[in-house]
């Protein structure tokens, strides 16, 4: 992958819809959660055209606040997993991201106060109108013993659509594939929170 990565999620779409671009500008990544269902599920395309679907995500409880969310690639095999932790997500959104059953990286949000700020300011009539631009979390991927390796940051926008993808460490094959993973999944499900 050609590192900065840049998300851009769909205003017009019944679920989340996002295209993955490379420092390039192709893309190499399309997004689609599946409208309507009561287990997450997500599908990531080769291209927006969704002709080749890549991988599948899915969660293995229906709307659990620790459910697992399974990786799996284009013939069903096993990638690995993501678990949110939690009750602690309440505070400081934590993820962790496992191949079969070994905790392979950490997805924290990097300043838990941004969320405070962006849900106080939100509340005000006009300045509530600004908050996408004044508030922009960042989310760090690092390994268990705290070596930073992705951050996925919010983009300054009205509609928090746009995120951006940096590489800060070494990562390569299906560790790589697992962390990018990790991260459209925790996308997905955060990208409302700040």
């Amino acid at each position: 992958m050609n590192y900065p990565l840049e998300l851009k999620f769909k205003i017009l779409a019944l679920a989340s819809e996002a295209t993955v671009t490379d420092s390039t500008g192709q893309v190499v990544l399309y997004v689609k959660q599946k409208a309507f269902k009561l287990k997450e599920d997500i599908r990531i395309f080769a291209d927006a055209t969704q002709s080749r679907q890549l991988y599948n995500i899915k969660a293995d409880k229906v709307l659990d606040f620790s459910a697992n969310y399974h990786f799996t690639d284009e013939e069903g095999m096993p990638l690995g997993r993501i678990k949110r932790e939690g009750m602690k997500s309440l505070w400081k959104a934590t993820y962790h991201i496992f191949d079969a059953d070994r905790h392979e990286f950490t997805i924290s949000e990097a300043n838990p106060w941004m969320k405070v700020g962006d849900a106080l300011l939100s509340e005000i009539p006009i300045a509530g109108m600004f908050t996408g631009y004044l508030f922009n979390p960042a989310y760090h991927l690092s390994r268990p013993d705290g070596t930073l390796i992705l951050e996925l940051k919010k983009q300054p926008s009205f509609t928090g659509r746009f995120f951006k993808i940096e590489k800060h460490g070494e990562i390569a094959g299906d560790d790589e594939e697992r962390a990018l993973l990790g991260l459209l999944m925790f996308d997905v499900l955060e990208r409302t929170r700040g």
